[in-house]
C-alpha cells in the first residue's frame, strides 16, 4: 500500500509540473523536480528520484527498471535499441547528493529556487543537472525515432557520494549485462565560462584515485606535568609536518601533457610560462599558491585533514592519529609510496595504515583518439566555437573509475559555469545557470548523435 501511495505522489509531481514535452526549458523542469526530491547521502533514498524518472519515461512509452541494492537505494536503467552494429553508449549520472548546512544557505536547498538566471539547490550541479540533461537527450532520440547503430543506455545511479557499493559497484556485480557498453559519458569534466563566454571545455579521460591513509603514533600515557620523549602528540605532529610539506615527484601522462600544452596556449603570460616550464621550482611554487587545482594534477597528493589525540589538558595520551587524504596518480605504486612515506617520517613510533573503505580501482586513461572523444571535440566546436577542448585528469573521483576498470571508455563532462559557480559544488547555495543547462543538452546531444545515429 505504501508503494502505491508513493507512486501516486510521484505521478502527482509529474502531472503538476508544466512538462510540455519538446518545449524549451523542459530540462530545467526535470532538474527542478529532481532537486525537490531530497536524496542526501546518507541515507540516500535514491529510489524516490528513480521512481520520478520512471514515471517520466513511462509517460513517453519507454520501459525502465529500478534495481535496489538495499531498501531505498535505487538505480534506474532504460534503453533505446539500436541495430547492434556498434556496442552501446552509456549516459551515466548519479541521483544522490551530499548533505547541507541549512542555516548557511540563503535559499531552501530543496526548493529549486530560480532567480537571476540560476536554479539553486543541492544537486543543481552535482549531479542532477547531468541526470536531467541525459534524460532530455534520451527523450529527444526516442521522440524522433532516429535509427541507431548502437543502443543508448540511460543510467541514474545511487551511492556515488562515498557509498558506491549501493550504485555502480552493485550494478557491475549484479546487473552488468544491463549497462555493459563501449563508451560512457559521465560527470567529471568542466566547461569554463569567463566574461560571458566559454573559454574551454575539459573532458576527463582519467582521474586520480583516492587512497586514504592514517598515521598512528604510539607512546606512554602519563601526567601532563611530566614531559615524555615518546609523547604521541609530538610524534604525530612532526610526521604530519613532514608529509604535509613533501612534494612527491612530478609525473605527467598522455592526458595531462596535452592538458597543460593546450591550456598554456589559452592562458595569460605568467601562467602560460609556468605551464611550459613545469619542472622549474619557481613555476611549481606559483602554481601551488595561485592555481592549486592545476598543481594537484602534477603529482600524487598527500593532504592531512584530521588530527586526533588526547582528552584532557593534563593527560598525555597513549595514542594520537592523523588522517591523510591521498589522491594517487592513475599509475601510482601504493606500496612503494607507503615505503617512501615511512622513510621520510623516519620514526619507529609512527605506523602508516591504509584505509580500506571506498578505494576506487586504478584504471587506464580513456584514449584521446577514440570515436567519442572526437565527437566531443566536434560538439564543442559546434556549440562553443570560440573555445577549445582540453583532455583532463580529474583530481577528485567519480564512478567512472569502476567502469574504466571494466574496459569502458569513460569521458567526464560538465555544464557551462564560471569558476565561482564551480566553487559552490558541495558548498552552500549550489547553483547552475539555466542557459548553460540548455547548452549542455545540445553538447551531449550532438556528441551522442555522432557516435550512435545511423549515417
Amino acid at each position: 500500500m505504501k508503494f502505491i501511495v508513493r507512486i501516486l505522489a510521484l505521478l502527482a509531481i509529474v502531472a503538476a509540473s508544466p512538462l510540455v514535452f519538446g518545449q524549451e526549458g523542459e530540462v530545467a523542469q526535470f532538474l527542478a523536480a529532481l532537486i525537490k526530491i531530497d536524496t542526501s547521502n546518507p541515507p540516500g533514498n535514491e529510489t524516490k528520484a528513480a521512481e520520478y524518472l520512471k514515471a517520466v519515461l513511462e509517460k513517453e512509452g519507454i520501459p525502465s527498471q529500478i534495481y535496489e541494492s538495499a531498501p531505498g537505494r535505487g538505480n534506474i536503467v532504460a534503453r533505446l535499441k539500436g541495430n547492434g552494429k556498434k556496442r552501446p553508449l552509456l549516459l551515466l549520472a548519479h541521483l544522490d547528493v551530499v548533505g547541507v548546512e541549512r542555516s548557511k544557505w540563503t535559499v531552501d536547498p530543496f526548493a529549486a529556487v530560480i532567480k537571476d538566471g540560476y536554479i539553486y539547490g543541492r544537486g543543481s550541479s552535482d549531479d542532477k543537472a547531468m541526470v536531467a540533461a541525459n534524460l532530455e537527450v534520451f527523450l529527444r532520440l526516442h521522440r524522433e525515432k532516429v535509427p541507431l547503430d548502437r543502443d543508448i543506455i540511460f543510467l541514474a545511479e545511487a551511492g556515488e557520494e562515498g557509498t558506491p557499493r549501493f550504485g555502480i559497484e552493485y550494478m557491475i556485480a549484479e546487473h552488468w549485462d544491463q549497462i555493459d557498453s563501449e563508451f560512457a559519458l559521465n560527470e567529471g569534466g568542466s566547461t569554463l565560462v569567463e566574461n560571458g563566454k566559454v573559454k574551454y571545455v575539459s573532458v576527463a579521460t582519467t582521474e586520480k584515485v583516492p587512497r586514504g591513509m592514517t598515521l598512528l603514533a604510539h607512546g606512554t600515557s602519563g601526567h601532563g606535568s611530566i614531559p615524555r620523549l615518546d609523547n604521541p602528540v609530538v610524534h604525530i605532529s612532526a610526521a604530519v609536518a613532514k608529509l604535509g610539506t613533501w612534494q612527491t615527484p612530478i609525473r605527467l601522462n598522455e592526458t595531462t601533457k596535452l592538458f597543460f600544452e593546450r591550456l598554456a596556449n589559452l592562458s595569460e603570460p605568467k601562467l602560460a610560462a609556468a605551464l611550459r616550464n613545469l619542472n622549474d621550482e619557481n613555476s611549481q611554487k606559483f602554481l601551488a599558491v595561485e592555481h592549486p587545482e592545476l598543481y594537484s594534477r602534477l603529482r600524487t597528493s598527500i593532504v592531512p585533514t584530521i588530527l586526533k589525540g588526547g582528552f584532557r589538558i593534563n593527560v598525555i595520551p597513549a595514542e594520537a592519529e592523523a588522517t591523510l587524504d591521498v589522491r594517487a596518480l592513475p599509475d601510482e605504486d601504493i606500496d612503494r609510496l607507503m615505503a617512501q612515506m615511512k622513510e621520510l617520517i623516519n620514526d619507529p613510533a609512527i605506523e602508516v595504515r591504509r584505509v580500506t573503505e571506498n578505494n576506487r580501482p586504478f584504471n587506464p586513461p580513456s584514449p584521446v583518439n577514440s570515436e567519442l572523444f572526437a565527437a566531443l571535440e566536434h560538439a564543442q566546436q559546434k556549440i562553443f566555437p570560440a573555445s577549445v577542448t582540453l583532455p583532463d585528469m580529474l583530481t577528485g573521483a567519480t564512478d567512472g573509475a569502476q567502469l574504466r576498470a571494466k574496459g569502458v571508455k569513460v569521458y567526464g563532462i560538465g555544464e557551462p559555469k564560471t569558476a565561482e559557480d564551480a566553487r559552490l559544488i558541495h558548498g552552500n547555495d549550489e547553483r547552475t545557470p539555466l542557459a548553460g543547462l540548455d547548452q549542455f543538452v545540445q553538447y551531449i546531444d550532438a556528441a551522442t548523435r555522432e557516435v550512435a545515429v545511423t549515417k
